[in-house]
Parts: C-alpha cells; sequence; structure tokens
C-alpha cells in the first residue's frame, strides 16, 4: 500500500484518475469525433501537447463562469488585483498565454505607460521603438515584440549594452531559463535598467515551481515578469501572467482586448479569467512536497521496471530551471543496443498507446512524469523496455 492517500495526491495535483477516466465503454474520448487519440505526455508542460490538464478547482470555476455575463473591462481589473494581492506584487493581469504577456509588456514599455500611445500602436510616431536583449536569450517569440513595431537589438556584453542603450530603447528582455547562457547575470541587468531608466522584462514562462518565483522574481527587481497560466500552474492553456509595475500594467490593460489596437485579437475570455485566478488560488496552497515525492517514486519505478537491460543506465534529473520537477533520463550506447534515439521516439509515438517523450542527443532521452496520469509511467517503461528487448 502506498504511504500516498488519495488526499495527498490530489492536494498535490499530481493525481488525475478522475479527470482521465473520461472514456467511453469502447475506450473513445471526445478526440474520437475528429479521428484522434490522446497521448501520453512524456514531455512535461509544453505546449505542443497542450500544455498540461487543468485541474479540477479550474474547471469547475470556468464552468461556472460560462453561466454569466460581466462587464469585461471591470473584471480585468479586479482579477488583476485579486491576482495582486495573492501574489504580493504592484499589480497583476491576465493575457493571452506568455507569448501574449510579450506583446502587452512590449506595447506599454513602448509608450511608456502612457495610455493614448498605447492604444495607437503599430503606430511608432511619439513611442520608443527598441527592445534589447542578449543574443543567448535569443526565445523564438521575438516576432511578439516586433508585431507591436519594435525592432529587437541583441548584445554580448556589458559594454554592447552601454553603447546600445539610448532614447529610444523601450525594454531589456531577459529569458529566465537562459541566465546561465549569458554574460550579463540578472542583477547586472536590472542594475543597467535601473541606472538607465530603461524598464526591464523577464520571461519565466515555465519557471514554476517553486511557487514562491511568482513572486520573487518581481521583488529581485524586474519591471515586469510573465508565466505561462497553462503550463505548471495547470490553468486554461491559452492564458499568460503578467505582473509588476503598476503604471505598466495599466498600460498593458489598454493595449488589451476588448480595447483596439494592437492587443485586439488578443482576447481573454470571463471563463478563463476566472479559470487562472482558480489556478493561482491552488497553486498557492498546493503540497508542492508531496508532488514531487509521487513523482520521485514514479521515477523510481520506471528505473526498476528497465533494470537489468544490458548497457542501459538510468537516472533521475531536476532540470535547474523550467519544469524543475524529478523526471527520468535512459542513456545507453546506440550502436550496442542497436536502438537509436531516434528509433525509439518513433516506435514509441507510433504505438498503442502513442507516447511523446523528449529527446537529448544521441543514445539519450529524458521522460517527464509530471504530466502522467494514473499509471501511464509503468505503461512507458514497458514500452520502453519491449523496444530496448526487440519485442
Amino acid at each position: 500500500m502506498s504511504k500516498f492517500s488519495r488526499r495527498s495526491l490530489m492536494q498535490g495535483g499530481a493525481a488525475l484518475p478522475a479527470l482521465a477516466a473520461t472514456k467511453g465503454s469502447n475506450g473513445s474520448t471526445i478526440y474520437s469525433k475528429v479521428g484522434m487519440k490522446p497521448v501520453i505526455n512524456g514531455m512535461g508542460t509544453v505546449t505542443v501537447l497542450g500544455g498540461s490538464i487543468m485541474a479540477p478547482e479550474v474547471v469547475r470555476a470556468m464552468e461556472e463562469a460560462s453561466r454569466h455575463f460581466v462587464r469585461m473591462p471591470e473584471l480585468k481589473e479586479n482579477v488583476g488585483k485579486r491576482l495582486a494581492e495573492l501574489l504580493n506584487v504592484p499589480a497583476a493581469m491576465v493575457t493571452t498565454g506568455a507569448a501574449g504577456a510579450i506583446s502587452v509588456a512590449t506595447a506599454a514599455c513602448m509608450a511608456s505607460g502612457d495610455l493614448g500611445k498605447v492604444g495607437r500602436l503599430p503606430d511608432t510616431q511619439g513611442a520608443k521603438t527598441v527592445v534589447i536583449q542578449q543574443k543567448t536569450h535569443r526565445s523564438g517569440y521575438e516576432a511578439q515584440i516586433e508585431l507591436c513595431g519594435a525592432r529587437v537589438v541583441a548584445v554580448e556584453t556589458r559594454e554592447e549594452l552601454d553603447r546600445a542603450i539610448n532614447a529610444d530603447t523601450a525594454m531589456l528582455f531577459f529569458l529566465n531559463k537562459d541566465e546561465s547562457k549569458g554574460k550579463i547575470k540578472r542583477e547586472e541587468w536590472i542594475r543597467v535598467g535601473k541606472e538607465r531608466g530603461v524598464p526591464t522584462f523577464n520571461d519565466a514562462a515555465a519557471d514554476v515551481p517553486p511557487s514562491s518565483r511568482l513572486t520573487d522574481v518581481v521583488k529581485q527587481g524586474f519591471d515586469l515578469v510573465c508565466f505561462s497560466g497553462g503550463k505548471g500552474l495547470r490553468g486554461p492553456q491559452s492564458t499568460g501572467l503578467l505582473l509588476g509595475r503598476e503604471d505598466l500594467i495599466a498600460a498593458g490593460q489598454r493595449a488589451l482586448s476588448p480595447n483596439g489596437g494592437v492587443g485586439r485579437g488578443m482576447k481573454v475570455g470571463k471563463e478563463e479569467m476566472m479559470g487562472l485566478l482558480a489556478a493561482v488560488e491552488r497553486f498557492l496552497r498546493v503540497d508542492h512536497a508531496a508532488e514531487a515525492r509521487m513523482l520521485d517514486k514514479r521515477v523510481a519505478e520506471m528505473s526498476s521496471a528497465l533494470d537489468g537491460l544490458a548497457g542501459l543506465k538510468c537516472s533521475r534529473e531536476i532540470p535547474s530551471i523550467a519544469n524543475e520537477v524529478p523526471h527520468l533520463v535512459v542513456q545507453w550506447d546506440e550502436a550496442a543496443a542497436k536502438v537509436t534515439a531516434r528509433d525509439l521516439m518513433k516506435k514509441l509515438e507510433e504505438g498503442e498507446p502513442s507516447i511523446s517523450i523528449l529527446g537529448q542527443g544521441p543514445g539519450k532521452v529524458m521522460v517527464s512524469v509530471w504530466m502522467m496520469q494514473g499509471n501511464e509511467h509503468r505503461i512507458v517503461a514497458r514500452r520502453m523496455r519491449e523496444i530496448f528487448s526487440g519485442a
């Protein structure tokens, strides 16, 4: 008998058999209507697989919110105030994912908090148009900056940063998960922003847990910080959090639907707003230590199931930032095993059920057990053993 009770698992947010048990008697799901089957998620909170499974509290909040009409501008403000209170930050707002938060933050900084200028974007007359980032912090989301009418300038050293900043600099962009790759660390990045009067923005999209990070990154001195609502928070996949300075958040609210302008298409529904609020409330009371112990148990079970396969080495790993929960790492000699990492991932994907895991290079894969439900980790381990055994 496991030492984890059903209550402790639900408090930890890891056990979701109730949500998983939506199959019909013939094994069908709602996705059968469009010719698709669910996938076992061994990748973690990735957008390509739908982010995460919403917590029951979130689903209930969204369902209740769907039954009523409200004045949306007022709802935006009130939900933002409640989130700021919960997280002990100056101000907050709900956005269309972390990517939407990048655009909203850019617009607010380009306009220097001027609500009139925000409403005119992407007409940049009178607005600042340069966003600076480190080359190693290139995120793939630069288009979210550029659609506001800004251009991105990349730097590598402190000297280059000093030379790049001028009267047209709107924002200094920082990618939280890639701090170690850059020559300019967060303390210096923040200090330069303060000294030169340029707002600093930190993209920390996938960087919870721990829950304290929702508050800590703002308190470090960043003017704006964003998080994904549909990853570790287990809120609606299409939502994000933007936290920080009151004047910039107010300008960000002006940039977002139902207002006109560059953010008109970035519509957050009443259901999503209340769903993300419920997700944050839940996340702050979850026993994350209990959840980590349960994930460790899954990793240990998988390692045990793969034990005895010649040349296979299993280890437990927690990423230093982003998806900071226990993962299983499997390594082997591809030539000796006659199975490449690409072969393994392809066979898992094409099998029944379909399984997605993370490739880490030749002879190395990582399996995230975080978003798995019920006994899915055992299914994955069994399939991997069969593939390595040539079954």
